[in-house]
């Protein structure tokens, strides 16, 4: 059997805090390892009703603590849940001090984690149509509630019916994967960890609740709620699509193929959609992403990376593992066709220093192609013109970017290498990266934003300098 515990979490909840005790059935509450009621430095005596209660049934694994300070709705949570791990529980079940959620369907709720079904199990009031309402949910509520969850479900990529309940149960194992001790101590805290939940792929179910308004008084700022929960949804999907610190989505995710013929990807693709047999160096090839493709095309394939990542595993004619800070690896030592540095040179110190050694093992008529990003676009010109200069987790203005190039300050250190650039094309926007973090709601086949990248395809050919996002680029010996 799992060792379940029951968190109850408490603030002002004297008059209710007993009653919810009661309401645990026995049956239910001899499976129980343990119940944690974390009074939140109340005002009232929710503390000494918690003790009175325990020396009144002893029999019952009950733990009482009164926090030296108001931790938050988000901070109780974060406590009870480490105090889950602490003691080593399977499942840990939420349950409110104010009797809003009923302890008598406890099993219901823990019964598809006691299954091994799921790794989180959300109550829900909207599952049963019609009986949030029955059970006296304001009207401005349902509505506000239903709104908040379509956004929701639309800018994180899932289906559930409901994000606002309080009636949870995790699996301690899955707590222990995500980083909730980083979350909020408010009430936006319930949407963080159910992001967390997805980034780090867990399972989630919902499950019926019903539902119960009473006199109970309720500390939520609603306009202030959804204001606190849209901005982390939007946030944790433009950190999904690569801006901002990155700092939501913390499952680490390597560089993934743009799919779009207008993109980087989709412009070496076709360069080289006609031909076939060649050697082909792919430098900072990371998870493969377009050398695959040669491989599929039926070229010979080297490639060259810190790490060799499984996707690449064995399905490359050669891999090397080095360090392009420090130069071509001495194993290679023969001559291609084709050598690709998509999206690597600005990631290194001295890239003019790996552009000559690459010219020395280019093959005569051999091309180096290369895809940069244009420091001059109006993304970061505009982050600069009002004062900022973070790092996103990729784009422009990706952490791990070292150097950064115009056209013209890329073409000077070609020429620099004994290189000429003999081909250069401009690409916009990769808007497909709105698709990122949307589940299977594909974004950027809306009609709105295939109109909005029209619009960006033109103008970046008749402005590139401000427009291009990146330059690829064709460089051939002297």
């Amino acid at each position: 059997m799992k060792r379940i515990g029951i968190l109850i979490v408490a603030y002002n909840a004297a008059s209710t805090l007993a009653s919810v005790l009661d309401r645990i059935r026995p049956e239910f509450a001899e499976r129980v390892t343990e119940i944690l009621v974390c009074d939140d430095h109340s005002k009232d005596a929710t503390y000494l009703v918690g003790l009175g209660y325990k020396q009144l049934m002893p029999d019952l694994p009950l733990t009482v603590i009164r926090h030296p300070m108001n931790f938050g709705y988000g901070g109780n949570q974060k406590a009870g849940y480490q105090w889950a791990l602490d003691h080593d529980l399977d499942i840990v079940v939420l349950l409110h001090g104010d009797g809003q959620y009923a302890p008598e369907i406890l099993d219901q709720i823990v019964a598809p984690l006691e299954n091994d079904e799921c790794d989180a199990v959300l109550g829900s009031r909207m599952l049963e149509p019609g009986s949030a309402r029955r059970g006296g949910m304001p009207a401005y509520k349902y509505i506000g509630n239903r709104i908040l969850t379509k956004a929701q479900n639309a800018l994180v990529g899932t289906s559930l019916s409901e994000w606002h309940s309080g009636y949870r149960a995790y699996s301690v194992r899955a707590l222990r994967d995500i980083p909730f001790q980083s979350n909020s101590d408010g009430f936006v805290f319930d949407t963080e960890i159910i992001t967390q939940l997805v980034e780090s792929g867990k399972r989630i179910v919902e499950v019926p609740i019903p539902t119960y308004y009473g006199d109970e008084i309720c500390y939520v700022n609603g306009l202030g709620y959804a204001r606190d929960v849209m901005r982390h949804v939007v946030r944790y999907r433009m950190h999904k699509m690569g801006l901002g610190s990155g700092d939501a989505t913390f499952v680490e995710q390597q560089y993934e193929l743009k799919h779009d013929e207008e993109t980087s990807h989709g412009v070496i693709r076709d360069w080289l959609r006609s031909r076939r047999d060649l050697d082909i160096l792919d430098l900072g090839c990371a998870e493969g992403v377009v050398s695959l493709q040669l491989v599929e095309q039926g070229n010979r394939v080297t490639g060259v990376d810190r790490d060799e990542w499984p996707k690449v595993a064995g399905k490359l004619d050669r891999f090397v593992t080095a360090d392009l800070d420090d130069g071509l690896p001495a194993e290679i030592d023969e001559q291609y066709d084709i050598v690709l540095a998509a999206d690597i040179l600005e990631h290194l110190r001295e890239p003019g220093m790996l552009l000559t050694q690459v010219r020395e093992h280019l093959a005569p008529n051999g091309w180096v192609l290369v895809s940069i990003p244009n420091a001059v676009h109006w993304y970061p010109r505009l982050r600069m013109l009002f004062g900022r200069f973070d790092y996103d987790r990729r784009g422009i203005l990706d952490r791990g970017h070292l150097r950064f190039f115009t056209r013209r300050s890329f073409e000077r250190l070609a020429r620099s290498t004994g290189l000429l650039v003999t081909r250069c094309q401009a690409v916009g926007l990769p808007l497909e990266i709105l698709n990122r973090g949307g589940g299977e709601n594909p974004v950027s086949q809306k009609v709105p934003l295939r109109i909005l990248a029209f619009l960006d395809r033109a103008i970046t050919r008749l402005w590139p300098n401000l427009f291009a996002y990146q330059y690829v680029m064709r460089l051939e010996k002297k």
